[in-house]
């Protein structure tokens, strides 16, 4: 029996309570965070985010209006009309006011993992069927499975170490296609002096 299993069966014999999400997540939005200048330059310090798939837009000097999230103090960006969002664990700026900036409640500390809360929102099957905002009024409403907090840890402990791993292999698999990407273009380029002398001989055998 694994860990996870012994602790279902001790800490949830009678299963699991089920909450909205706005019972233990708080939002802010994030006007005074929205960058000025989109003179983005990569060695500026503080990355400009969005919600969306680009997630990072570019890098800014902008020194004020730079939301502080940091690993003890970690946040959510939502995209209002999308419901796209992403983990964010570092200082940052945001391109628009179209999200929200989701944080634990601190009312909720001693009885949510952010972190798994997190996960279970990617667990959340929904498409926005209109261009609405959709946290406050839709979003937000939906109910996850909230288990006691050892639970919630040893689950967040699980599948961070599968993310861990699938963003390695992702690394190794980018590394080996560039690999492959160089050494098809170095003996296949009909340019290239060993492609050119390796036809010659072979010519010249015939």
């Amino acid at each position: 029996m694994s860990r996870l299993e012994e602790l279902i069966q001790e800490l949830c014999p009678n299963g699991v309570e089920y909450i909205s999400l706005d019972e233990v997540i708080d939002y802010e939005q994030p006007t005074k965070y929205i960058v000025k200048s989109t003179d983005y330059d990569n060695s500026f310090e503080t990355p400009v985010l969005t919600a969306g798939q680009a997630f990072v837009l570019g890098y800014t000097d902008e020194e004020f209006g730079i939301y502080n999230a940091s690993k003890s103090n970690p946040v959510i960006i939502f995209d209002d009309f999308t419901t796209s969002f992403h983990w964010v664990d570092f200082n940052f700026k945001v391109k628009s006011s179209a999200m929200k900036i989701l944080k634990l409640k601190p009312k909720a500390e001693n009885i949510a993992s952010f972190r798994y809360l997190y996960y279970a929102m990617k667990n959340i099957r929904y498409s926005p069927a209109n261009h609405a905002r959709q946290w406050i009024r839709k979003y937000s409403k939906f109910c996850i499975p909230l288990p006691s907090l050892p639970v919630q840890q040893e689950i967040v402990r699980i599948l961070d170490t599968f993310t861990e791993l699938t963003t390695e292999l992702n690394a190794e698999l980018d590394a080996r296609k560039k690999q492959y990407e160089y050494y098809r273009d170095l003996l296949l380029n009909p340019d290239n002096k060993f492609f050119t002398r390796a036809i010659f001989d072979v010519t010249k055998q015939r």
